[in-house]
């Protein structure tokens, strides 16, 4: 294969001699259960990237003085894979995920990879996981590619060694309630990022930073938090995970990118599709309080969230200092149903391509 600049790349491909046995289909939950092999890749500021390959999933060896145990410098993605009505395997966006990758590795100061070798590196790696790819309603194959600095040094500075990985996971629902809407809680004591941070970068440490307020929200009975701005906490940035929008008197609302969340692909999908059906998108900062207002007026019509694990999570409660405002009594809405159909459809290939999303494998 060639590799964006034109040089011809080999990919070594070593079986898995043990199999595993593959799971119910029905019952995969997300993030569960992992296939018989990766992709690995290793970095030197000598060689560059070099040696790709395709090996039997298992451990890795690592020093314990790895720089990525120690400072964080490490960054990842995900998208999915779908089998359509034919039986072909389609991957949505995947152009978009690997060229956010670069730009997460820009901000963590790790090395550009070449985007069509790590394409040809998720596609062969799926060809060899072919079977893994889940046929049953609602399911797919998760691809996770990583990027993680493996110098054995203790000291704070960039890495000078790395390994680009690609698994895989045949997945169902991200949440237990599928689409049914969820119970968001509204953080105003913690804060995720802040602009001039690595809030739009998909890298560990902002996940982390979300951990405590999730487990706090997840106690209280509600499935995800809503983060406000890092600064003044009065401004909505995004839900959990995913990028939030909100149904307003008609019109869509949802954060603008400024630097401190992440520029989701499905939240672009979302855009792009909800303009195209003639609703007016509206990327503009609100604030919590101006969020309770339009509710008590009457003008909040719904709310859902965008991510490539759950593509729309409608959400049908937002508690926020005490109160538990009920979003179209509970259920979920018009838009983010019509958002799910389509974007859906289009993944499993049922419905047209209009916007150039799939790649057919």
């Amino acid at each position: 294969m060639k590799t964006k600049a034109g040089c011809i790349v080999e990919i070594t491909i070593i079986k898995n001699s043990n199999p595993k046995t593959k799971p119910d289909q029905n019952n995969l939950g997300f993030g569960n259960y992992f296939t018989d092999h990766m992709f690995v890749m290793d970095y030197s500021t000598e060689k560059g990237w070099f040696d790709p390959r395709i090996v039997p999933y298992g451990p890795l060896e690592l020093e314990p003085s790895a720089m990525v145990f120690h400072y964080g410098q490490e960054t990842f993605e995900g998208l999915k894979a779908y089998k359509n009505a034919e039986g072909k395997i389609q991957l949505f966006r995947v152009r978009d995920n690997l060229k956010r990758l670069n730009q997460s590795n820009e901000r963590m100061c790790i090395p550009q990879i070449d985007e069509e070798l790590m394409f040809q590196a998720i596609k062969k790696l799926i060809e060899v996981e072919k079977e893994w790819v889940p046929e049953a309603a609602g399911t797919s194959l998760y691809v996770r590619p990583f990027v993680i600095a493996t110098d054995p040094f203790l000291g704070v500075r960039p890495a000078s060694t790395y390994k680009f990985m690609v698994i895989l996971s045949p997945v169902g629902a991200y949440y237990k309630e599928g689409l049914n809407p969820t119970k968001i809680f509204v953080e105003d004591q913690f804060v995720r990022a802040v602009p001039g941070g690595t809030g739009f970068a998909k890298t560990g440490g902002n996940y982390a930073a979300s951990l405590k307020a999730q487990v706090e929200a997840n106690k209280k009975g509600y499935s995800q938090v809503l983060w406000l701005d890092g600064k003044e906490r009065k401004y909505i940035e995004e839900v959990g995970t995913s990028n939030a929008f909100f149904k307003i008197d008609g019109k869509i609302y949802t954060a603008p990118l400024e630097g401190s969340i992440l520029s989701g692909i499905t939240r672009d999908s979302a855009i792009k599709l909800l303009r195209d059906w003639g609703y007016e998108v509206i990327e503009q900062k609100i604030t919590i309080d101006e969020l309770v207002a339009y509710h008590n007026e009457g003008k909040l019509e719904e709310a859902f969230a965008t991510g490539t694990a759950a593509v729309i999570s409608p959400i049908g409660v937002l508690a926020f200092k005490g109160n538990d405002m009920v979003i179209n009594d509970g259920k979920i809405g018009e838009a983010s149903q019509r958002l799910y159909s389509e974007m859906t459809d289009i993944q499993y290939g049922k419905a047209e391509d209009k916007f150039g999303w799939i790649t057919i494998l």
